[in-house]
């Protein structure tokens, strides 16, 4: 007993550094997006499309990764995971030219999507469903504490060393590597039910094809919608708002960083009390309740032009992007054990791939538009998500 609680902490802590990584990883390009559009002398298509292959690779990266660890384990999949995006992203500093970069992104988000469906299904498998709520949520609470460290990094060194020095950082996610190693062991959840699989004669591989049996197809739509819709809002705001506060709201880089990092307190606070009120209210009545603080707050955020008032609305909006956080315990639990990271991690990151376009095409709307019209448009695709979330079950909490 002892050595179960020793270890589901353990997966607390080395699922919290290892998607910190993970944020602080997709963070880097946001926050350096000004800096290596100027050095590189590019368009904002062309600065769209980087967010946008790193979301096709992630996108990729759930069946791949998914597959992988329903079938080999979550601790392997994981390890390997953290270790090939850390390399990845640090080669970006060599980046001779944009085409370059964009294959590097590309490549590091087959790693990087990998990384969500693991740590929500460890957390799913390791943890009592009366804590998971908050246990999910404070892992995934890692995103904006990444976020927030990349936007700190990036006041510090690119004024100093310049864009390409910032990206030698990612591959602190070696770190988190070696943290689960050493000390997180395999789920005991995934093991047993690889053993009963085993026992009764069944050696063939999980398929895809499973989570869109008749009994989970339902869901499985609903929830990539879901997550879709969010995403196509969240990465379409969330990888021009640095750019905006630049060219828009004319904040120097120094101090866009530090807006960007207040900014992610907020969505950190928003995280873990959205986490302890899942385990309350109940996991479907808090994701609705995210999405409606996010439609009605992304606008006033962008309209605002005092930059006190920026400041201060920054972390306000922030704090109801914690559904990227319930997404964690919920999509865990629609399904059960046997395709349980291959189903949470296709729905999370298939919608994340289907995103992939969003910052893109706001990049085209902003160039005819301007990028407060751009991220505006944000809000309807949250509204559409909180919609879409009355059509899915909400998960029994014991």
């Amino acid at each position: 007993m002892k050595t179960k609680l020793l270890n589901k902490w353990h997966v607390l802590v080395g699922g919290f550094f290892g998607y910190m990584f993970d944020a602080m990883d997709i963070t880097l390009l946001a926050v350096s997006l000004p800096a290596i559009m100027k050095d590189m002398d590019m368009t904002m298509s062309q600065g769209g499309l980087l967010g946008t292959a790193t979301l096709l690779g992630v996108g990729l990266s759930s069946v791949i990764v998914g597959w992988f660890s329903d079938n080999h384990g979550r601790r392997t999949s994981l390890i390997w995971s953290l270790i090939i995006f850390g390399i990845l992203t640090a080669a970006i500093s060599l980046s001779p030219n944009w085409i370059v970069l964009l294959m590097l992104r590309f490549t590091a988000g087959l790693a990087l999507g990998g990384v969500w469906g693991i740590i929500a299904a460890y957390i799913a498998e390791s943890w009592p469903a009366k804590q998971r709520g908050r246990a999910a949520a404070f892992v995934l609470s890692s995103f904006p504490a990444g976020a927030g460290i990349a936007a700190f990094l990036s006041s510090l060194i690119i004024p100093e060393f310049g864009w390409r020095a910032l990206f030698l950082t990612g591959a602190g996610s070696i770190f988190a590597a070696l943290y689960i190693f050493f000390f997180v062991p395999e789920s005991e959840v995934w093991k047993n039910q690889k053993e009963d699989r085993i026992a009764k004669g069944d050696i063939s591989n999980i398929s895809i094809k499973e989570i869109f049996a008749p009994n989970l197809f339902k869901r499985t739509i609903l929830a990539t919608l879901l997550s879709s819709f969010a995403f196509i809002a969240y990465w379409g705001s969330t990888t021009w708002i640095p750019t905006f506060l630049v060219q828009v709201r004319r904040l120097d880089i120094k101090t866009m960083s530090l807006f960007f990092l207040i900014l992610n307190i907020g969505m950190f606070v928003g995280y873990n009390l959205f986490g302890w009120l899942s385990d309350n209210i109940g996991r479907k009545k808090a994701i609705i309740l995210s999405f409606i603080g996010t439609t009605i707050t992304l606008p006033i955020y962008v309209m605002v032009e005092d930059p006190m008032m920026i400041l201060l609305m920054g972390p306000f909006y922030a704090f109801f992007i914690s559904f990227v956080g319930l997404f964690g315990s919920y999509f865990g639990e629609l399904f059960p054990t046997r395709v349980r990271t291959l189903g949470a991690g296709f729905c999370f990151n298939a919608g994340r791939g289907i995103s992939a376009f969003s910052p893109f095409v706001l990049g085209f709307i902003a160039t005819k538009y301007g990028l407060t019209i751009g991220i505006g448009i944000c809000a309807v695709f949250f509204f559409i998500s909180a919609i879409t979330m009355l059509f899915l079950p909400n998960t029994k909490i014991e």
